[in-house]
């Protein structure tokens, strides 16, 4: 016979409580409170914690500085999950935005802790009322998807790791999936995937993902896939391969696209296409100077080995319009111009018509996934040019390297009904509000909010 037991009570969580700067008088705090913030010199500085007494001396609350309203991060949040001590808490105040604070807070409590022998506990935050927690928890679980994997060690998710992790992905989302690998995809006419992989201990593959009713609108999402980039025969200087393990960041964010999608429900016909390879480097390695025929018939010369990604994304695009979608979207680490441009908090977005770039645009405002349009300056394909082939994979001088970049990309893709490309960066080098250091999730709520708005729910 079991032993009966009292039921135990759940703790109530800590109420984190929300303080502007200069604003205690408007935090609702008690006189005990108000004094023990005063004396401790707290006016709301921003990301500052303050953990604060009841009468019986136990802990109340905690206050946190949200800083002056003018120049606050919308997931401020994130400040202080990033520092609390293990344990529940609940969002008290004016936040702004409940459902941007509840992830702000839960992204700024991610770890990544896969190889430390001891890890440490995250925060945890009580749903706030009025908001769609599921909607919240899909945001978040997308982000996580795309950071584990871009912070994984490139020991541990080559091609094959990656593909093995992608088939369980769909596994367990109902989604039909396949694969082309090593010399099979030049039987299936894939010639630039093959040739930017071959040279990699583990062939090249593209992994094609599927779900939802073939009568829905098509959504074809398309993401790079470098699992290690050492940039071929034109090879990295040692700095510049410190975080390639990071080159995968368009698949990993492709997916967590994917994953919101999916377990949102949302009325379309999603294809996933991720070309997969190790740009590596041994005697089968492909060359400056080679010319390359891709899926699509227009032919490649080869200006620089390190402008590999635009190489594996053309033929996946040219895969992608083989069935019309009424929308692709493409994701890729692709240029460090990218990032010189805009810096890495702040995606470049390229679009096939501007009021498309502005859709993108406000549905990432809207969720604090920023992007940035940039022009497809067309006078500049002229820096694409080639003497013996219809293209050059690298531009001709060291100018506006990430509209080159896309430029290439729409050759393949300027039969597309709609097309978006984002090159994203996928790494915080610095810790702020809602992102720590390290792999980071860009375009993920963007691309949802944009989707959500174009096709609604079922």
């Amino acid at each position: 016979m079991e032993e009966n037991r009292p039921e135990i009570a759940m703790l109530a969580p800590i109420p984190l409580i929300h303080v502007e700067d200069k604003g205690l008088d408007a935090a609702g705090l008690t006189p005990l409170q108000r004094g023990f913030a005063e004396a401790a010199g707290f006016t709301g500085q921003r990301g500052r914690l303050l953990p604060v007494p009841n009468a019986e001396g136990g802990l109340a609350a905690m206050l946190f500085g949200v800083g002056p309203v003018a120049d606050r991060p919308a997931m401020v949040t994130g400040l202080a999950a990033a520092a609390l001590p293990p344990g529940r808490y609940a969002l008290a105040g004016a936040f702004g935005d409940p459902a941007l604070a509840a992830i702000g807070f839960r992204l700024g409590a991610y770890r990544f802790e896969t190889y430390r022998t001891a890890p440490h506990p995250a925060p945890e935050l009580e749903s706030p009322e009025g908001v769609d927690g599921a909607e919240i928890d899909r945001m978040v679980e997308g982000a996580i998807i795309a950071r584990d994997l871009i912070n994984t060690a490139p020991n541990d998710l080559g091609p094959a790791a990656l593909h093995a992790h992608v088939e369980a992905f769909a596994s367990a989302r109902g989604m039909r999936f396949s694969a082309i690998v090593g010399d099979e995809l030049l039987a299936q006419n894939f010639p630039m995937i093959h040739a930017v992989g071959r040279a990699g201990a583990e062939p090249p593959r593209l992994l094609d993902l599927a779900w939802g009713d073939p009568a829905d609108p098509k959504v074809t999402l398309v993401g790079k896939g470098v699992t290690f980039d050492t940039g071929g025969l034109d090879i990295k200087p040692p700095s510049g391969m410190l975080i390639m393990k990071k080159d995968m960041g368009g698949a990993a964010n492709i997916l967590g696209l994917a994953h919101a999608i999916v377990d949102a429900e949302l009325p379309v016909r999603l294809r996933v296409l991720l070309p997969v390879v190790e740009n590596a480097i041994s005697a089968s390695a492909f060359r400056p100077g080679d010319v390359l025929r891709s899926r699509a018939g227009v032919t490649v010369e080869i200006g620089n080995t390190d402008a590999e990604g635009r190489l594996i994304l053309a033929d996946a695009i040219a895969l992608a319009l083989e069935e019309d979608p009424d929308l692709l979207i493409d994701m890729a680490t692709l240029t460090g111009a990218a990032r010189v441009a805009l810096g890495p908090e702040l995606p470049p977005l390229y679009a096939s018509d501007e009021a498309l770039a502005r859709e993108m645009v406000e549905a990432g405002l809207a969720w604090d996934d920023p992007l940035w349009p940039m022009p497809l300056w067309l006078p500049y394909r002229q820096m694409l040019s080639s003497k013996i082939a219809d293209i050059n994979n690298a531009g001709s001088g060291s100018f506006a390297g990430s509209i080159t970049a896309a430029l290439f990309l729409r050759r393949f893709a300027e039969k597309a009904r709609a097309w978006l490309h984002l090159d994203i960066y996928g790494w915080a080098p610095e810790a702020r509000a809602g992102r720590p250091f390290g792999g980071t999730d860009q375009g993920i709520r963007a691309g949802y909010g944009l989707l959500k708005a174009r096709y609604g729910r079922r």
